[in-house]
């Protein structure tokens, strides 16, 4: 993984690695005003002015949350499942921009931005590449997004799915998995997740991969990327951020897509865009997310959707064969959002984890356990 922390990484063996996969990482906003630096907390929110009233929200919910916080704080205990899972490299999206940047986007009811300075609380976890496709990369104009794209380039992080233009966005993240392989990921986004169609990136224009649909020759085009990327024995991961904030059915659509990219040569389909966990699907032997659900958020003690315990985060850890991408074992670690800490979940909110996600994925070939320790551990037929 990217430096950042120290971890005692065992050996890696030739036939299989371990990635690290999770939804939304939203370090914008309210978590901003906790970290060292943080950025002007004006909002041009309908109902909140300012980010701190995030925090107190937050605070009344669950208690005092000191400040300024050490950059690791927001992780909690996902760092001692980071340090003891070790991946060979960890992929989130990105749901913020790293700006100092005034320019709101107009007709946005939402923007979310962390201070340059900040980034810190990203590298303290080892993440290596960074989904920009998403609704919020182009918060604060296309300065926002310039600036965003060098503070991760500077802090040793690779980004993928926005650029300054449509080569740049179209261009994969690449992470070197030793043995002469890499892994590369591509990040896409859909209309459907709030992505205005004016970001889409052009040969002139910064913006993001913004697909136009999701039809086969959409997908074709997609994969024919993929191929031209690989080589023999490296690893893709396609990362969409698609689909609504809430709601556990996956549109057939979707499922078409995320099926046709397994076939044209994906390895794993990295889907987010809802605040909560969807169904997993083993598709001819690969990996497909269709939602991974927010990790990081500032959402604690706001009321509304309590049914789909948004306060509840899943850390996902695929391990695939290589050479070839076939899926060995997913194993996902449930989190609490506490203080706005990452925290283990209790047993009982674990087992609400599991229950939910085993039935929401039945349907689809995919049942769900609960280990003694209380990680969760996906099997399929």
């Amino acid at each position: 993984m990217a430096p950042g922390r120290e971890v005692n990484r065992p050996p890696r063996s030739a036939r299989a690695v371990t990635l690290f996969l999770c939804g939304d990482v939203m370090t914008g906003r309210g978590i901003d005003q906790l970290l060292p630096h943080p950025g002007d907390p004006r909002l041009r929110e309908r109902y909140i002015n300012d980010a701190r009233d995030y925090l107190a929200l937050a605070e009344a919910q669950s208690g005092p949350i000191p400040r300024p916080v050490v950059p690791s704080y927001i992780w909690g205990d996902a760092l001692d499942e980071l340090a003891r899972v070790a991946p060979a490299a960890g992929i989130i999206n990105l749901e913020t921009g790293v700006t100092r940047s005034d320019d709101y986007w107009p007709d946005k009811r939402v923007h979310y931005r962390m201070h340059p300075a900040n980034v810190a609380c990203l590298t303290a976890a080892g993440i290596d590449v960074c989904a920009l496709a998403n609704n919020h990369a182009l918060d604060f104009g296309y300065a926002g997004l310039a600036e965003t794209l060098a503070a991760l380039r500077e802090a040793g992080l690779k980004s993928a799915g926005a650029g300054q233009s449509a080569e740049e966005a179209r261009r994969p993240a690449t992470v070197d998995l030793g043995g002469g392989r890499a892994l590369h990921v591509f990040a896409f986004g859909a209309e459907s997740s709030g992505i205005p169609r004016a970001w889409a990136a052009t040969a002139a224009r910064p913006g993001v991969d913004l697909l136009p649909d999701l039809s086969e020759a959409t997908a074709a085009g997609v994969t024919a990327r993929v191929r031209r990327a690989r080589r023999p024995g490296d690893l893709a991961v396609a990362s969409l951020h698609w689909g609504s904030n809430w709601g556990y059915e996956v549109p057939a659509e979707q499922a078409r897509f995320a099926r046709r990219l397994i076939d044209g040569g994906v390895d794993i389909v990295h889907g987010h865009s809802s605040h909560h966990a969807r169904p997993v699907e083993v598709y001819r032997g690969k990996l497909i997310l269709y939602g991974c659900g927010d990790l990081l958020n500032d959402y604690e003690g706001i009321a509304g959707h309590e049914e789909y315990r948004g306060d509840l985060a899943l850390m996902y850890f695929a391990t695939v064969a290589l050479p070839g991408g076939a899926l060995i074992g997913l194993s996902m670690t449930p989190l609490q959002i506490r203080r706005c800490r990452l925290k283990r979940a209790p047993r009982e909110d674990a087992k609400w984890s599991r229950a939910t996600l085993d039935q929401i994925s039945a349907a689809l070939g995919s049942r769900v356990g609960l280990t003694a320790r209380g990680s969760l551990v996906l099997r399929w037929t």
